[in-house]
This record gives structure tokens, C-alpha cells and sequence, in this order.
């Protein structure tokens, strides 16, 4: 009999859902048309649990899974999922760290570009016909190079680490801040968040600190300036949204490239409303190579765990 997996997030990749099947009998929560019900009648056989970062997996659904050897998280973050009480429990915790990367730098820097040289707005005004109706030059604004800005990286993991890499290419001028400063990176660091903003053209956020909260607010974007942008491709609510949105208005900052969000999938109309902003729906892994990474990671996270091998993944045994 195969084992028992309950998915609470779907996954994309149609490899990926073929192998989970082919091994696992695999019950899709999000599915089911009474799941509390389903839990109380089935929870006790289930032995591996796929989840997402956003998703996670509350303390009470745990605690009526007794049989249950692994959550694995399809992303990167843990913070809805309750890691002390999983680690008292003896229960590994895996992330698919690393997989993401590449594609969450790359965004960034696609961000920072769209908002530094207008291209939505650009974008729509083609494809509305602007540009037929005022052909001269001066309809558009001038826009901002990014070509050797200085680039303020909050949060030098791997991620900020990619995206130094990136701006590096196109001459960009790199400072970081982080918990402390790091031996193996070359780049200034810079103790105080608003100090960095200051001191550059473009911050970038690229900080996991699950327990922290709206850190850029007004005080950091009047450092940043009025010729200054914010890129968030990490923790929607690392930014103090009503503080971004006075200052985007008020045009304190130059623009924003914002792929997360405080409360998701509700993004605050005052921000979809502004050209100001360059937005995403939380998609900076969404590329066919790292959702194929990330559930090749998962599936070797449950076969380890199942095996009785500690999960090369595991956060928390």
C-alpha cells in the first residue's frame, strides 16, 4: 500500500504530479469539499505533508496528524508553519532553499529596470493608442538609467548575494545591511537600514526575517528620496504599505517594483492605480525550471523522510 501524502498546495508541474501519484496516494486538501471533516476521518494515516511558504501548516492541523513524518514546503519560507513546536516533535521541516535564487534576482533586477525606465507605463501607452494621439517626445516623461546606480541590498543570502551579482554587470555601486556584516563579501555594509537608503538610488529587498515588520516605513523612504526606488521581492510586510503608498503620491520616492504584498492577493488600489509602480503577483519563482527545481526538491524531502533518513532539507531535526 502506498503511503498516505496530503497536498495543500497545488503544483504546477505536470512531471512533478506524476511521480507524487505514481508513489504516493496523494489526497489534494484544497480539493476536498468538506476538508475538516476529511481531516477528522483520515488524519491519523497520513505520513507526508506538501505545503506551500504562504500556506504553511497550523499547529492544530499537526496535531491531528499523528502519523505524519515530514512537511515539506514547496518554497523558501516557514514562518506560517510552526517550527518550534515541529522541532520539539522531532519533525523535519524541509524548504526548497536554493532553488529559487536565480529567478528571485532575476526579477529584481527586472523590477528595478521596469520602474527605473518606465516600461508599463510605456507598455500601455502603445497598446492604448497614446502614442498615435501624441507622437512628440515630451508625451512620455524621461525616464531614469540604472546603469551604474547605487544599489542599497537588504538582506545579503543567497538571494541579495544574486542580485549583487546582477547589478555589479551593469555598474551599479553595491551596499548592503543585514545582521551583521559578512566576512566573504566584498561589498560596503552599512549598520542602519535608513542610513542605507540614504546612501543609494534603489533599495532592494531581499531579507527572509520572517519576525520582521513594516522596517521600511516613512523615516526609510524620506532617506531614500525623490529620486529613489524600492524593489520588494521578499516579505510583503517588510514595507509599511500605507507609508509606501503616501510617499509614491506625494512623490517622496521616484517609483517601486513590488512582486509581495501584505495581505495577499489584496494589493492596495492606491499602489495598482499608480504608474509609479510596477507590480507582480508574487511570481519571482515562477519559471517552468525552478517549479521543476523546487518539486524535484520536495519529492526527495518526502522519499528521505520515509526512508527514515534525516531530509538533506530539514530546518528543524
Amino acid at each position: 500500500m502506498k503511503p498516505q501524502l496530503l497536498q495543500l498546495n497545488p503544483i504546477l508541474i505536470p512531471a512533478i504530479n506524476d511521480q507524487l501519484g505514481s508513489l504516493y496516494t496523494v489526497h489534494k486538501f484544497f480539493e476536498l469539499a468538506d476538508p475538516a471533516a476529511w481531516l477528522r476521518a483520515h488524519g491519523a494515516s497520513i505520513a507526508a505533508v506538501i505545503t506551500g511558504g504562504h500556506t504553511g501548516i497550523s499547529q492544530s492541523m499537526l496535531e491531528q496528524l499523528p502519523a505524519l513524518r515530514v512537511v515539506a514546503v514547496n518554497g523558501v519560507g516557514t514562518d506560517a508553519v510552526d517550527l518550534a513546536y515541529c522541532r520539539a516533535r522531532g519533525l523535519p521541516v524541509t524548504a526548497t532553499l536554493g532553488a529559487l535564487t536565480e529567478d528571485v534576482a532575476d526579477l529584481a533586477i527586472g523590477l528595478l529596470i521596469a520602474a527605473c525606465r518606465n516600461l508599463c507605463a510605456g507598455d500601455r501607452f502603445v497598446r492604448g493608442g497614446q502614442w498615435e494621439l501624441h507622437p512628440q517626445p515630451s508625451a512620455i516623461p524621461l525616464a531614469r538609467r540604472f546603469s551604474g546606480m547605487r544599489v542599497g541590498i537588504v538582506g545579503m543570502g543567497r538571494v541579495g548575494r544574486a542580485v549583487a551579482v546582477r547589478a555589479a554587470a551593469f555598474g551599479c555601486a553595491i551596499s548592503y545591511t543585514d545582521l551583521r556584516p559578512m566576512d566573504d563579501v566584498a561589498h560596503r555594509f552599512v549598520a542602519g537600514l535608513a542610513e542605507l537608503a540614504a546612501d543609494v538610488d534603489a533599495l532592494v529587498l531581499c531579507a527572509a526575517a520572517d519576525t520582521a515588520e513594516g522596517i521600511v516605513n516613512a523615516a526609510v523612504l524620506d532617506a531614500l528620496g525623490p529620486r529613489g526606488f524600492l524593489v520588494n521581492v521578499a516579505r510583503g510586510r517588510l514595507v509599511n504599505e500605507a507609508d509606501l503608498t503616501e510617499a509614491l503620491v506625494a512623490g517622496r520616492i521616484a517609483g517601486a517594483g513590488l512582486d509581495v504584498f501584505v495581505d495577499e492577493p489584496r494589493v492596495p488600489l492606491a499602489l495598482r492605480q499608480s504608474d509609479r509602480v510596477t507590480l507582480q503577483a508574487h511570481r519571482a519563482s515562477a519559471t517552468w525550471e525552478t517549479r521543476t527545481a523546487m518539486g524535484e526538491m520536495v519529492l526527495a524531502s518526502v522519499a528521505q523522510a520515509l526512508a527514515g533518513e534525516r531530509p538533506a532539507m530539514s530546518l528543524t531535526t
